[in-house]
């Protein structure tokens, strides 16, 4: 699951939460009785750490006590992605709706749902190293910066943390199991941002299989 996210700024939680509106066209459509899309996105991804519900909730009730107009937050508040509430509520009253879906996952926790992403934000923190490795390595300018496949997965293997390692070999496990078909693992890399086709004569499928080899094996070596 992703990896949780260290004190960027005063509200680094929250900023991550509206993140996952900012990817769903910047708007709220939670109702107290149920989240909405991109609510569902941020629990399942807390569901497996509780500590950023409850960082989540802790930020939002400082937000909610000093106001979003106070002068005293007013340079953090501009870091946050600007969200529009719906008509008829304030930005605030969003904020409260959320922090009672985050309160009762905290007190009765759900489990999350296996299954793909559905969206661009979900899938960069379920998949953190993957996305790092794909979007690093294999972008659009692959071809001018590498004369082979091996010889990028080496560049970030000499460059990659043990704990950088064992998150992509997670990733990579979890992203073949949820993705059952060719189509649904081709959509999940390019979201992560591969931007070039796996090597002449190999599926997508074996070529994340062979990279999850390559990667386990010299973690153990």
């Amino acid at each position: 699951m992703s990896s949780f996210p260290g004190p960027g700024f005063r509200f680094y939680e929250v900023q991550d939460l509206l993140a996952a509106y900012a990817a769903h066209d910047y708007t709220f459509s939670d109702s107290p009785e149920a989240p909405g899309p991109a609510l569902s996105a941020y629990l399942r991804i807390v569901s497996e750490d509780p500590r950023r519900a409850a960082t989540a909730v802790q930020q939002l009730d400082e937000l909610l006590r000093a106001g979003l107009g106070s002068s005293e937050i007013a340079d953090d508040v501009e870091l946050l992605p600007e969200i529009v509430p719906p008509s008829g509520r304030s930005v605030e009253d969003c904020l409260r709706i959320i922090r009672g879906h985050l309160v009762r996952q905290i007190e009765n926790p759900v489990p999350a749902v296996q299954s793909v992403p559905t969206g661009k934000w979900e899938y960069q923190a379920r998949f953190p190293e993957l996305n790092q490795f794909l979007g690093g390595y294999f972008h659009q300018d692959f071809f001018e910066e590498y004369a082979s496949y091996s010889e990028a997965v080496g560049d970030y293997l000499s460059g990659a943390s043990e704990g950088d390692r064992e998150q992509l070999v997670r990733d990579i496990s979890d992203l073949l199991s949820l993705a059952t078909t060719d189509r649904e693992l081709k959509q999940a890399t390019s979201v992560l941002g591969m931007d070039v086709s796996p090597p002449s004569g190999i599926g997508i499928r074996q070529w994340l299989n062979d990279v999850h080899d390559i990667v386990s094996r010299y973690s153990r070596e």
